[in-house]
């Protein structure tokens, strides 16, 4: 098996026409008079104090990132020739008969392991069979509440369509689910998980989800629970398998899988030596990044925003781990610590006066509308200009489709977004939550990294690019999930060094009530929007599945990074978890110690 391996140019990119412009520019601000941009900056002969978050140095230098090792390139081909053996020997055993019952357990076990994205093609093809047939399949289960939960849960989590009637054999005469059930403890796990890829308006699968918590959660004070399949069980409790980024599920559940008595050695295999060979290419792609952001200088330029390019990656690695999604996490990852240091200056450091130049020079999309600009901004607005254009091109180059009104329509709407924000701080405005929110889906990014990953996917068509307004609701719910999840984290810090209200504080001023019940107002909205977001999993083409696969994983990984607090901001902070004693991004990241 041959691994598509990612090569990053190692330095930044740039049109000609703006190339210069910008190394003229970086190096006035490195040796000129203003060798770090501080707190106080004159212009026209009035000091301007400016703000200042504080923001905690990077940890992950570029000297620590080059220092990372991985295995050598010959066991890593060892590796390889061993993983395509594996593989065989997995698609004969997909492919062979046996109880459907059995063969939901292995799509799922190889799910969960990591490795399923090499047996795409066959899981597909033994899920349309059992769907094709789906009533008859889903009698044979009778009343095997653990089965049909799984098959509902793949069948959904796959892109077929199947409807929550799958359930109504296990309801009594009055509609609700039969309490006898409470004794199939496998299958009120299984009912549990399924029951969080519920759509709007599915009433069975919000009782289930009730019934499930409820009896599980007796189960789990009782102690009567066998001790292994009690940690699956306090697992699945403390987050449900639909929420879960991927990557950190998946190395939990290697472990817990070895301790299984029906583990199949064969499986453990193959995930742990992909495992292993997938963490050694994100550390060479993150080593290629770290490169092309230390020659791009922003972090040495401009010292007031976060660096955080290694948490940048890492948001990449939970929308997308797989090898062939190289080129996908390189662009996403420059994006991400871009809008990084763009929301910082509308957030922090630009004045009003300076925020609305910016935002128009971003609308107009004009390098020779920069002069205007303070020397701080003419770097950022050259290098948003030039990653975009940089992106059109290879587009461009390779489709003969022009995508780049797409992106700077993206970034014009994200920069609206924060001068709005920046607007109400600056007049002192608590807006209501529903208009905090009809611009926070926007400012908080997803927009704009879900338009770059639609513009420069490998299947992208003429014709799909002319529906990619098809998308907004999912882009919306995808990206309001990821502002309330970092509203949730992030608030009190970020109104302690000075910044807008968000939705914590815009519904505690509009109904005037407490913050723990403002708290819960946003877990309800959090659960409304997943149900909305798993309204329409089923996919048209390549293109779609893969679009709506991101748009899920965004919030995914909001939710682990911003889990016990500012995973992305605060690179040191402390966990809130009493069973994890470490920082919440390194909780994350440790998959990338040696």
């Amino acid at each position: 098996m041959s691994l598509h391996l990612l090569h990053i140019v190692s330095v930044a990119s740039f049109p000609c026409s703006s190339l210069s412009t910008f190394r003229r520019i970086a190096s006035f601000e490195h040796h000129g008079r203003h060798r770090s941009l501080s707190p106080r900056i004159r212009c026209s002969g009035q000091p301007i104090l400016r703000r200042s978050a504080n923001y905690q140095p990077n940890l992950w230098t570029d000297d620590y990132v080059q220092s990372l090792t991985s295995d050598h390139s010959m066991k890593e081909e060892q590796n390889a020739a061993r993983i395509s053996n594996l593989e065989e020997e997995v698609v004969k055993l997909i492919q062979e008969e046996k109880e459907l019952e059995d063969q939901l357990q292995l799509i799922d076990h190889l799910q969960q392991l990591g490795v399923a994205y090499h047996f795409k093609d066959d899981i597909k093809d033994a899920l349309g069979s059992i769907h094709g047939s789906l009533e008859d399949k889903s009698m044979l289960l009778k009343d095997n509440l653990h089965a049909t939960a799984l098959l509902f849960r793949l069948l959904r989590e796959n892109g077929f369509d199947v409807s929550e009637e799958m359930f109504s054999r296990f309801k009594d005469e009055k509609g609700h689910l039969k309490t006898c059930h409470q004794h199939q403890t496998k299958g009120i796990l299984s009912l549990y998980e399924a029951s969080y890829l519920g759509k709007e308006g599915e009433f069975v699968l919000i009782e289930a989800m009730d019934f499930a918590t409820k009896h599980l959660k007796n189960l789990m004070e009782e102690g009567s629970l066998e001790p292994r399949f009690r940690k699956h069980v306090a697992h699945a409790l403390e987050l449900p398998l639909n929420w879960r980024m991927q990557r950190i599920q998946t190395r939990w559940f290697i472990e817990a899988y070895q301790r299984e008595a029906t583990m199949n050695p064969l499986l453990l295999e193959l995930a742990k030596l992909d495992f292993n060979l997938i963490q050694s290419m994100h550390k060479r792609e993150l080593k290629e990044v770290s490169r092309w952001w230390t020659n791009l200088g922003l972090g040495q330029r401009l010292p007031f925003f976060r660096d955080r390019l290694m948490e940048s990656y890492f948001w990449t690695v939970g929308w997308a781990f797989e090898p062939q999604f190289f080129s996908f996490r390189e662009m996403q990852t420059k994006l991400v610590s871009l809008t990084t240091v763009i929301d910082d200056v509308y957030d922090v450091y630009g004045t009003l006066d300076e925020l609305e130049l910016f935002t128009n020079v971003v609308d107009r999309w004009d390098v020779n509308a920069i002069d205007k600009l303070p020397g701080y901004m003419k770097l950022c607005f050259l290098a948003v200009f030039n990653m975009a254009n940089d992106a059109g091109y290879r587009v461009m180059k390779e489709k003969g489709l022009d995508i780049i009104p797409y992106l700077k329509r993206a970034w014009v709407d994200i920069c609206k977004s924060y001068l709005l924000e920046a607007k109400w701080y600056h007049h002192g405005r608590t807006p209501k939550l529903v208009e905090y929110l009809d611009n926070a889906w926007t400012s908080i990014s997803g927009p704009l990294l879900l338009t770059h990953a639609y513009c420069m996917s490998d299947d992208l068509t003429e014709e799909a690019l002319r529906c990619i307004h098809k998308y907004q609701d999912l882009a919306r719910w995808s990206s309001m999930l990821y502002r309330l999840y970092n509203d949730l984290a992030t608030s009190k810090a970020e109104l302690a060094r000075g910044d807008v209200s968000k939705s914590i504080q815009c519904y505690m001023h509009e109904r005037n009530v407490s913050e723990d019940v403002a708290r819960e107002k946003l877990r309800e909205m959090i659960r409304v929007n997943w149900r909305a977001l798993n309204g329409d999993r089923t996919s048209s083409s390549p293109l779609e599945e893969y679009f709506k696969r991101v748009a899920i994983n965004i919030p995914r990984m909001a939710q682990f990074l911003y889990e016990y607090g500012d995973g992305y901001g605060i690179p040191d902070g402390e966990t809130k978890s009493s069973r994890v004693i470490a920082p919440p991004t390194y909780r994350a990241l440790d998959m990338y110690q040696e």
